[in-house]
């Protein structure tokens, strides 16, 4: 009689203790879900303005490329030898400045597939890291572009009396205006990258 009734409390015993088990195994899975959907929700919030991010970095890159790469002006009068006329390409650092701006565009362009794989698969580190390393690149560039044109158009609007730099925004005026507009879009975008990079990081970091 001993012996059966232990065997019973035994077998009661025993299913108890799974249903136990699968109860707690089926908590823990759910306590990890519910902790993995938010930080999942937060990194694909972090790329889709990472995506909106690089569409602006586009458009300032572009404009500052466009702008410097079709300023040419032109005075009215001449003389028998001479034609007054300034052109971006008639100095280095204005050349550069189109150069690394149309680098930095068309580097934005090809971003945005990988921007978009972020998206989709907000946990994937590889192509964040790939982002950040080449948006560092770019701060550089883009800031030395625009560092270096914005040093000539400083001269060009006032001139050095020590060098014997005249200042020619009097008479090229449109001229002027051009290449300062697109050093400001310049160093917006340069900006824009700082951004993304701290962006990049942030992401990167929460991993």
């Amino acid at each position: 009689m001993d012996s059966t009734r232990n065997s019973g409390e035994m077998a009661i015993g025993m299913p108890e203790s799974r249903s136990t088990k699968a109860k707690a195994a089926a908590t823990t899975a759910a306590t990890s879900k519910a902790t993995h959907h938010p930080q999942a929700g937060w990194k694909r919030g972090v790329a889709i303005f990472d995506f909106i991010i690089r569409l602006c970095g586009i458009a300032t890159a572009l404009a500052a490329t466009a702008i410097m790469g079709t300023t040419d002006q032109t005075l009215p009068f001449f003389t028998q030898f001479f034609q007054f006329q300034a052109s971006y390409d008639d100095l280095p650092a204005f050349t550069f400045f189109v150069i690394a701006n149309a680098i930095a565009s068309g580097y934005l362009v090809l971003s945005l597939p990988f921007s978009i794989v972020g998206i989709v698969r907000p946990h994937v580190v590889g192509t964040r890291l790939l982002l950040l390393i080449f948006d560092t690149v770019m701060v550089a560039l883009t800031t030395a572009a625009a560092a270096s044109a914005a040093a000539i158009v400083y001269l060009a609007h006032n001139g050095n009396s020590n060098t014997n730099w005249l200042a020619i925004c009097q008479q090229f005026d449109d001229f002027c205006q051009r290449i300062s507009s697109a050093v400001v879009a310049s160093f917006i975008a340069a900006v824009i990258f700082m951004f993304l990079v701290v962006l990049s990081a942030v992401a990167l970091r929460r991993n």
